[in-house]
């Protein structure tokens, strides 16, 4: 059934074939993740280089990509202003900060009021990705936060996170394209690796920010969806009591999730702030190489954390 759905939907006159992207990743998208890999959660890289073999994901991504150049990008934009250096300045040079800071590209940035609740999504293709932050978030955050979310996305390019997230939208979102039940194996393996890639992302942001306070406030405040609520709770004692919430059988319901609950995200970015990787890269030069914990000690700390089903 799925597979009729697929054949259903009009093909572009260009190849836009999962081989295709395959392909594509190999190239420029290859270089994009040497970098990234660099501080890129090993368990995001595991489980990414699996689902390309995984049959039900490349089918739901082969309709994406082709859904998506033919129709879904203009309707997605229609209402959206994109981020030039005469529009949304500020937002600009933000983005260009976290180019340099992630030594990629400056993305391809628009600001809609139509991407649902507060926060940013990236979206397109291997060649042809672009981020998209919701209107409201630029009054919401001050800058040092809104150049974390921006890094957080700019992460998602970095590390070849966009087709896949792509898809996952859709799978959830186009029920007037996919028959729920059909699609089912897709995206529990695709929520599976996502809860894996935020954590890449969370590292990517804070590489940006080069504040720990700053990116954890962040995240914080984008859970609660305001900034007056935030200056009103203590962070700690707040993490502690959704952590105590998400115990017992409650853990369950984190399967089902595209992200980890937010006390663990908290904590695997703490842990990645102490890894000498990190703290090299607020080392001045001359200053000699930092003490810290390795990655692969703190990949595997954040495995032990990510563990839902023990």
């Amino acid at each position: 059934m799925f597979i009729l759905i697929i054949l259903s939907v009009p093909k572009p006159q260009i190849d836009l074939s999962f081989a295709r992207y395959v392909a594509a990743r190999k190239g420029e998208a290859a270089t994009r993740s040497r970098e990234g890999a660099a501080y890129a959660y090993s368990g995001d890289i595991k489980v990414r280089s699996a689902l390309d073999k995984v049959r039900p994901v490349t089918l739901a991504v082969e309709a994406t990509v082709r859904v998506w150049q033919t129709m879904e990008k203009s309707r997605m934009l229609g209402t959206a202003v994109k981020v030039t250096s005469k529009q949304f300045p500020r937002l600009n040079k933000l983005a260009e900060r976290c180019a340099e800071a992630l030594r990629i590209p400056p993305p391809t940035l628009y600001v809609s009021p139509n991407i649902g609740a507060l926060g940013a999504h990236t979206f397109g293709t291997a060649d042809d990705p672009f981020i998209v932050i919701n209107a409201a978030l630029v009054d919401h955050l001050p800058e040092p936060e809104l150049l974390d979310v921006i890094g957080h996305e700019c992460g998602r390019i970095q590390n070849n996170h966009v087709v896949y997230m792509t898809t996952l939208h859709f799978l959830k979102h186009a029920a007037n394209m996919f028959l729920r039940w059909s699609v089912k194996p897709a995206v529990i393996a695709l929520n599976g690796w996502a809860r894996r890639a935020e954590i890449t992302c969370d590292r990517a942001a804070l590489l940006c920010t080069r504040d720990l306070e700053v990116s954890v406030a962040c995240l914080v405040k984008l859970a609660l969806g305001s900034r007056k609520l935030y200056s009103d709770i203590n962070v700690d004692e707040y993490l502690a009591q959704m952590e105590e919430a998400n115990k017992g059988m409650g853990r369950l319901d984190e399967l089902w999730r595209p992200h980890p609950y937010l006390p663990k995200r908290v904590a695997a970015l703490r842990l990645f702030a102490e890894t000498a990787y990190y703290k090299g890269v607020l080392t001045k030069p001359g200053q000699g190489a930092p003490a810290g914990m390795s990655k692969d000690e703190c990949d595997a700390k954040v495995a032990d954390l990510l563990t839902v089903l023990r």
